[in-house]
């Protein structure tokens, strides 16, 4: 018997080497580890860098969208031709919802800061274009502002006067004691009301919802988030929010709206109909029901565009419950409304 065929019959147990030598099952295995180790590592560089990447290649196109749109702004200002004027504003409204939606595309991958930042940069933006707008097409003005439906009638004095009601204000709300920023538009503090925002009103700014009882809210227009905390029992319907609506302390209610994302905490007996393009988070809630986002009204192709949300994109029923982990399993805490219970009159 040779040296090397008696080698072979000493190292039995395992594959094959180019000396004829047979390497033991376990080296391989660790070898095999090793190089799928070295692949996966290859493969999350790969991806950072390409996700560093597109995170410039967004700072640097947004930023030279925005000094394109601020420039045609720019132009407006102190021009004499009033339909050339108009003209260039039809022009920035345009770019401004491309890059409400490039911005839109882009929150996947970008860090949250540079999000927030670019996020005020295009509400910052968005008044320059309501203001400029309101300056070379000046539009009527109203004498009445937003304010509830019906409103009761006051009583004359007695002479046991009740105490003094809580002051509300369908422009600048106050919340725990604090009055929100005067960019802030919203209602606060009412019961039994039909409350409106229209479109020229909320001109994509922030809006709050807060301490609401048996009301009937509408806000026509899109708004850049929406707050919604302390409700109880309420129909809440908003046209598309360009980023995020979130949802705080609210029971027994309906919602509706479209929206980039969903953030929902201590809610309960609620039903949602839901447009969302990313997916909808809830947190320390029970008895949410989601249903397709359904209302309607004039203007919501409109505001659609305004918002850069994608129509053709709807994760109403992709929910994430941070309190139920179990993989493959349906979370309790919420539920799809069936076809047959869900709503379908909307302005009863």
């Amino acid at each position: 018997m040779d040296v090397e065929s008696g080698i072979c019959q000493r190292n039995g147990d395992s594959g094959p080497s180019e000396f004829g030598v047979k390497i033991p099952e376990r080296m391989l295995k660790r070898e095999q580890d090793r190089l799928e180790d070295v692949e996966r590592k290859k493969e999350e560089k790969k991806s950072q860098s390409v996700t560093e990447e597109k995170s410039g290649f967004f700072t640097a196109t947004f930023g030279s969208e925005r000094a394109a749109i601020e420039k045609l702004l720019a132009g407006c200002s102190g021009a004499t031709d009033r339909a050339l004027a108009t003209q260039t504003l039809e022009e920035v409204t345009t770019k401004a919802q491309q890059l409400q939606k490039f911005l839109n595309d882009s929150m996947v991958f970008l860090p949250q800061y540079e999000l927030r930042q670019a996020q005020m940069a295009l509400q910052k933006l968005q008044n320059s274009l309501a203001e400029k707008r309101d300056e070379i097409i000046p539009k009527k003005k109203f004498s009445f502002r937003s304010r509830a439906a019906n409103a009761p009638k006051v009583d004359p004095p007695v002479a046991n006067p009740a105490p003094p009601v809580t002051p509300k204000d369908s422009g600048r709300t106050k919340v725990d004691g604090a009055i929100s920023p005067p960019e802030q538009c919203g209602f606060s503090h009412f019961e039994c009301q039909v409350l409106t925002k229209s479109g020229e009103e909320i001109k994509q700014q922030d809006v709050l919802l807060t301490h609401l009882t048996n009301c009937k809210v509408r806000l026509l227009g899109s708004p850049s988030t929406v707050h919604i905390k302390h409700v109880q029992n309420c129909e809440i319907f908003s046209g598309p929010v360009s980023s995020s609506v979130f949802v705080d302390h609210c029971t027994g209610s309906t919602l509706s709206f479209p929206c980039q994302q969903l953030r929902t905490h201590h809610t309960t007996d609620t039903q949602v109909y839901l447009h969302v393009t990313s997916r909808a988070i809830i947190e320390d809630c029970q008895g949410v029901r989601f249903a397709p986002f359904a209302w309607s009204y004039t203007g919501l192709d409109q505001d659609f565009k305004v918002s850069g949300l994608d129509r053709d994109r709807n994760n109403w029923n992709q929910v994430d419950d941070f309190n139920w982990l179990a993989i493959g399993t349906q979370s309790p805490n919420w539920s799809v409304i069936p076809e047959a219970e869900r709503r379908t009159e909307w302005d009863s």
